[in-house]
Parts: C-alpha cells; structure tokens; sequence
C-alpha cells in the first residue's frame, strides 16, 4: 500500500509540473538545483520541502515524506538528482523514445554524449540559416544556434551543450502534449529530417 501511495504521489507532482507546460519539469528541475545548497547533487527532505512549496505545489508534510523516502532508494537521507528527475518524466511509448534518442544521435555529430555549438554546425546550419532572424538580420548564425541549444538545455543553468538526459526531459515534456504517437513521430522526423519509419 505505501509503494502504491508512493507511486501516485509521483503522479500527482509529474502532473501538477506538466499542468504548466512542457517547461514544468525543467522548471522543476531549476528549484531543485537551487535547493540543492552544497551542490552535492543530493536533496535532502527539508530541501524537496522547500523546492515543492516554492514551485507552488501543494502537498502535505506526510505526503511529502512518503514521496522522499519513496525516492531515497538508499535510505541514505537524500534523494540523487539525475534519479529524481528520471522519475519524473511522464511515461512513453517505445516508439517515441525511440526516434527522440535518434534525433539525439543525429545532433551529436561527435558522438561525445552532448550536443554543442560544434555538432550544430555540422548538422543544423541550414536550420539556422533558415531562421527569421537570421534572415532579417538581427541574429549570426552562431546566435541561432545558440537560442536553439538553449532551449533545450537546462534552464537557469545553461552551460552551452546538452546532455541526453537534458534533451529526453525536454522531449518528454513536448510528449505529454501530443496526444497521436504518429503525430509526435512525424513531428520529430520533419524537425531534424529523419528518415520517415512511424509508431
């Protein structure tokens, strides 16, 4: 009963972050982060506390509790980031996973792991050379490019390349919004000109 009471606590914050757009868990994220005072990449109770309220999202302290503990696999008193967030994403299809690591893979032109201003060049420059204000002037390519990689990347804390994780908690986001598996399919494929293969 606790780890059913655990699981639909992770439901209701996953919602109540998508309740506020595709952002709401990069939001999410951002908080943590700042709560997180000692960047040990840890977060302990009193943090999540904080980081929840000042999200504005409403849960008690024992819900919080069980929610914490339910996430401290370790009982170790903290909770590790990465695996906070990797809770948090809404599920997917296989199908959908699928094509958003291989528009991943197609970014990552040096196949370091991260996506970079480098690997834009390389993949993206048409892109950005198409983009409206390149066009009229306001922007340089690299600027483009820049704007693009932003975001995407971790907001509040940009640090010029996006990781896997990033750019799946991105895309995970964008999911929650599109109903049709074909449609999100062929919306990922068009974006970064993947071969057509569909859900």
């Amino acid at each position: 009963m606790a780890d059913q009471s655990a699981v639909t606590l992770i439901e209701i914050l996953r919602e109540q972050c998508l309740m506020r757009g595709c952002n709401g868990i990069k939001g999410l994220s951002v908080i943590f982060r700042a709560m997180d005072i000692d960047y040990s990449k840890r977060i302990v109770f009193e943090e999540m506390k904080l980081g929840v309220e000042q999200f504005g999202i409403k849960m008690s302290e024992n819900y919080l509790r069980t929610l914490f503990d339910a996430l401290d696999i370790n009982h170790s008193g903290g909770i590790d980031f990465c695996e906070f967030m990797h809770k948090l994403r809404p599920p997917m299809k296989q199908c959908r996973i699928d094509v958003i690591w291989q528009a991943f893979d197609k970014l990552d032109a040096n196949k370091d792991g991260a996506i970079n201003i480098d690997d834009l060049k390389v993949v993206y420059s048409q892109n950005a050379r198409n983009h409206p204000k390149y066009i009229s002037g306001e922007m340089t390519e690299d600027e483009v490019l820049h704007l693009f990689l932003d975001t995407i990347d971790t907001p509040g804390n940009p640090d010029g390349k996006v990781t896997r994780d990033e750019f799946m908690n991105y895309y995970a986001g964008v999911s929650s919004t599109v109903d049709d598996d074909t449609y999100f399919d062929l919306m990922m494929r068009s974006c970064y000109g993947l071969p057509n293969k569909g859900c």
